[in-house]
């Protein structure tokens, strides 16, 4: 795939709920998603980290944007039901929804880990994917062309030791992408797909490797043409695939 340019007006007037957008690749997303014309909405645990990134898409000039903090690892099947009724009632429908909201755990064993810690990861990881995607359904379907996107990694493609729950989170989302994606009608103006960042300068990338040279890494902003090509309507008609932001990048 050639270098993907997005259009400056590429998400005018859609609606794009980012989980995780307080911070890192979910921030970079958010920050592009309304640079390109999108009304984004912001879900995340830190009420103060979203409304940072509310008032810099302001500052930039960006679509009015709306802020639902919410905590994946308490919440509970009314939750969402209650996100998509609030998006409805303010917006009507979703035209993308972008999963990247998690947590990594820890690197360890499987013999070692800690049950606690499993489940909270696959809470947020998975559990919370399945649960939004199940709510926002019929407001996807109210779109003339939408698309869900799933944040995954490497190690949720191919196993690797010690990576635990988070690379069975990822294995599952993978699969959760796969049959949400089989699921959807070909008459249908709605898709999913997963995305592999690859190696990024988050706090998650640090935190499983703390002593990288995090100046060596891409930042967030640049692997957006991908997260942009994903939620935009350039990549109408693709469904059900496994893809890596670094092939936007040639």
């Amino acid at each position: 795939m050639p270098r993907y340019t997005p259009a400056p007006d590429l998400l005018a007037a859609r609606h794009i709920l980012v989980t995780g957008a307080g911070d890192g690749i979910g921030r970079a997303a958010a920050l592009a998603f309304a640079a390109h014309g999108a009304n984004v909405i912001l879900l995340g645990r830190t009420a103060a980290k979203l409304e940072k990134v509310y008032d810099e898409i302001e500052r930039r000039g960006g679509p009015q944007a709306a802020i639902l903090p919410l905590d994946l690892a308490k919440a509970t099947p009314a939750h969402y039901e209650q996100v998509a009724q609030t998006v409805e009632k303010e917006f009507g429908r979703l035209d993308g929804l972008l999963h990247n909201a998690a947590d990594a755990g820890t690197l360890t064993p499987i013999d070692l880990y800690e049950p606690d810690m499993w489940y909270r990861v696959m809470q947020v990881n998975l559990h919370a994917a399945w649960l939004l995607t199940r709510a926002c359904l019929p407001l996807l379907r109210k779109s003339a062309d939408a698309s869900i996107a799933f944040t995954t990694a490497d190690v949720g493609r191919r196993g690797r030791a010690y990576w635990g729950a988070y690379g069975v989170s990822c294995f599952g989302l993978e699969g959760l992408m796969q049959i949400v994606a089989d699921e959807l009608s070909s008459g249908e103006n709605l898709r999913a797909n997963s995305l592999n960042p690859g190696a990024v300068r988050t706090k998650l990338r640090s935190r499983a490797y703390p002593g990288e040279n995090r100046d060596a890494l891409a930042a967030p902003e640049d692997i957006m043409p991908a997260y942009l090509y994903l939620l935009g309507p350039d990549s109408r008609g693709v469904n059900g695939q496994a893809l890596n932001a670094a092939d936007f990048l040639k």
